[in-house]
Protein backbone atom coordinates (compact mmCIF):
# COMPACT_ATOMS: atom_id res chain seq x y z
CA UNK A 1 0.00 0.00 0.00
CA UNK A 2 0.95 3.42 -0.71
CA UNK A 3 3.19 5.38 2.37
CA UNK A 4 0.12 8.07 3.11
CA UNK A 5 -2.25 4.91 4.00
CA UNK A 6 0.49 3.84 6.42
CA UNK A 7 1.16 7.08 8.71
CA UNK A 8 -1.90 7.10 10.23
CA UNK A 9 -1.93 2.75 11.21
CA UNK A 10 1.73 3.40 12.92
CA UNK A 11 0.82 6.63 14.69
CA UNK A 12 -2.15 4.67 16.22
CA UNK A 13 0.18 1.70 16.63
CA UNK A 14 2.79 4.20 18.53
CA UNK A 15 0.79 6.64 20.14
CA UNK A 16 -2.32 4.74 20.84
CA UNK A 17 -4.26 6.90 18.35
CA UNK A 18 -3.95 10.20 20.94
CA UNK A 19 -2.50 11.85 18.07
CA UNK A 20 -5.26 11.52 15.32
CA UNK A 21 -8.03 11.66 18.11
CA UNK A 22 -6.94 14.60 21.02
CA UNK A 23 -9.23 17.04 21.71
CA UNK A 24 -7.88 20.16 21.83
CA UNK A 25 -6.35 21.07 25.22
CA UNK A 26 -8.46 22.10 27.57
CA UNK A 27 -7.56 25.94 29.44
CA UNK A 28 -7.04 25.43 33.29
CA UNK A 29 -9.88 26.52 35.69
CA UNK A 30 -8.40 29.67 38.17
CA UNK A 31 -9.37 30.26 41.37
CA UNK A 32 -7.96 33.20 43.73
CA UNK A 33 -8.49 33.48 47.24
CA UNK A 34 -7.79 36.19 49.29
CA UNK A 35 -8.68 35.98 53.01
CA UNK A 36 -8.80 38.96 55.23
CA UNK A 37 -6.92 38.99 58.24
CA UNK A 38 -5.46 35.50 57.51
CA UNK A 39 -1.82 34.45 58.35
CA UNK A 40 0.25 33.17 56.00
CA UNK A 41 0.35 29.58 58.33
CA UNK A 42 -3.03 29.54 59.03
CA UNK A 43 -3.85 26.79 56.20
CA UNK A 44 -3.01 22.80 56.79
CA UNK A 45 -0.95 22.75 53.33
CA UNK A 46 1.32 25.98 55.02
CA UNK A 47 2.01 24.16 58.05
CA UNK A 48 -0.69 25.23 60.80
CA UNK A 49 -2.24 23.06 63.27
CA UNK A 50 -5.94 24.20 62.45
CA UNK A 51 -7.64 21.12 59.89
CA UNK A 52 -8.13 23.04 56.37
CA UNK A 53 -8.87 20.23 54.65
CA UNK A 54 -11.09 21.88 51.63
CA UNK A 55 -8.29 24.50 51.35
CA UNK A 56 -5.41 21.97 51.24
CA UNK A 57 -6.89 20.01 48.64
CA UNK A 58 -7.59 23.00 46.37
CA UNK A 59 -3.84 24.06 47.60
CA UNK A 60 -2.36 20.15 46.58
CA UNK A 61 -4.16 20.24 43.07
CA UNK A 62 -2.86 23.23 41.88
CA UNK A 63 -0.41 26.69 42.45
CA UNK A 64 0.34 27.48 46.09
CA UNK A 65 2.58 30.84 46.17
CA UNK A 66 5.11 30.99 47.71
CA UNK A 67 6.66 34.24 47.77
CA UNK A 68 3.68 36.92 48.22
CA UNK A 69 3.45 39.70 50.01
CA UNK A 70 0.35 41.82 51.20
CA UNK A 71 -0.02 45.13 51.96
CA UNK A 72 -0.93 44.63 55.46
CA UNK A 73 -4.62 46.88 54.10
CA UNK A 74 -7.29 45.23 52.83
CA UNK A 75 -7.69 47.47 49.73
CA UNK A 76 -3.92 47.49 48.60
CA UNK A 77 -3.51 43.83 48.87
CA UNK A 78 -6.63 43.61 46.42
CA UNK A 79 -5.60 45.86 44.29
CA UNK A 80 -2.32 44.21 43.72
CA UNK A 81 -4.06 41.07 43.69
CA UNK A 82 -6.25 41.82 41.02
CA UNK A 83 -3.98 43.74 38.95
CA UNK A 84 -0.53 42.00 39.46
CA UNK A 85 0.68 46.06 40.00
CA UNK A 86 1.68 47.06 43.18
CA UNK A 87 -0.55 48.94 44.42
CA UNK A 88 0.54 52.21 44.33
CA UNK A 89 1.15 51.92 40.83
CA UNK A 90 -2.94 50.72 40.74
CA UNK A 91 -4.04 53.86 42.53
CA UNK A 92 -4.31 52.12 45.46
CA UNK A 93 -1.44 53.06 48.01
CA UNK A 94 -3.33 53.65 51.04
CA UNK A 95 -7.25 52.43 51.83
CA UNK A 96 -10.16 53.70 49.41
CA UNK A 97 -11.46 56.33 51.44
CA UNK A 98 -8.22 57.95 52.23
CA UNK A 99 -7.09 59.54 49.12
CA UNK A 100 -5.58 62.75 48.89
CA UNK A 101 -5.54 65.52 45.82
CA UNK A 102 -2.21 66.19 46.88
CA UNK A 103 -0.74 62.10 46.90
CA UNK A 104 -1.52 62.15 42.86
CA UNK A 105 -2.14 58.91 40.97
CA UNK A 106 -0.80 56.39 43.69
CA UNK A 107 -3.42 57.43 46.46
CA UNK A 108 -6.15 58.36 44.14
CA UNK A 109 -8.22 55.95 46.18
CA UNK A 110 -9.60 54.27 43.47
CA UNK A 111 -8.13 51.50 40.24
CA UNK A 112 -6.56 52.96 37.89
CA UNK A 113 -7.99 53.03 34.38
CA UNK A 114 -4.24 52.36 33.46
CA UNK A 115 -4.27 49.24 35.29
CA UNK A 116 -6.17 45.94 33.95
CA UNK A 117 -7.55 43.34 35.98
CA UNK A 118 -7.30 39.43 35.68
CA UNK A 119 -10.35 39.32 34.53
CA UNK A 120 -10.00 41.98 32.12
CA UNK A 121 -6.78 40.06 30.59
CA UNK A 122 -8.16 36.65 30.67
CA UNK A 123 -11.62 37.75 28.67
CA UNK A 124 -9.87 37.63 25.07
CA UNK A 125 -8.40 34.05 25.71
CA UNK A 126 -12.35 33.25 26.50
CA UNK A 127 -12.40 32.50 30.23
CA UNK A 128 -15.56 33.49 32.74
CA UNK A 129 -14.82 35.18 35.61
CA UNK A 130 -16.76 35.48 38.59
CA UNK A 131 -16.25 37.21 41.87
CA UNK A 132 -17.28 36.75 45.28
CA UNK A 133 -16.85 38.97 48.43
CA UNK A 134 -16.15 42.48 49.05
CA UNK A 135 -14.33 44.47 45.83
CA UNK A 136 -13.54 47.73 48.07
CA UNK A 137 -10.85 48.64 45.49
CA UNK A 138 -13.53 51.74 44.61
CA UNK A 139 -15.66 54.30 46.11
CA UNK A 140 -18.95 53.39 46.47
CA UNK A 141 -22.28 55.18 47.33
CA UNK A 142 -25.51 56.12 45.09
CA UNK A 143 -23.91 59.04 43.69
CA UNK A 144 -20.71 57.40 42.26
CA UNK A 145 -19.71 56.67 39.18
CA UNK A 146 -19.71 52.83 38.72
CA UNK A 147 -16.62 52.88 35.98
CA UNK A 148 -14.46 50.25 38.55
CA UNK A 149 -17.08 47.90 39.55
CA UNK A 150 -16.58 44.56 39.27
CA UNK A 151 -18.74 43.89 36.12
CA UNK A 152 -17.16 47.09 34.21
CA UNK A 153 -13.33 45.86 35.12
CA UNK A 154 -14.41 42.54 33.21
CA UNK A 155 -16.28 40.26 35.27
CA UNK A 156 -19.21 38.59 34.11
CA UNK A 157 -20.91 37.96 37.75
CA UNK A 158 -20.25 39.61 40.52
CA UNK A 159 -21.97 38.45 44.27
CA UNK A 160 -20.74 40.73 47.27
CA UNK A 161 -20.20 44.21 48.61
CA UNK A 162 -18.56 47.40 46.92
CA UNK A 163 -17.59 48.47 49.89
CA UNK A 164 -15.08 47.69 53.22
CA UNK A 165 -16.57 47.11 56.67
CA UNK A 166 -20.18 45.84 55.51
Amino acid sequence: PPMNNLLPLLATILFGGTLLNAAPPSKPNIVVILVDDMGWADLGCYGSEIPTPNLDALAKGGLKFTQFYNTARCCPTRASLLTGLYPHQAGIGHMVDAWSERAGESYAGDLSPKSVTIAEALKPAGYRSYAVGKWHVTPHGPDIDRHNWPLQRGFDKYYGCLSGAT
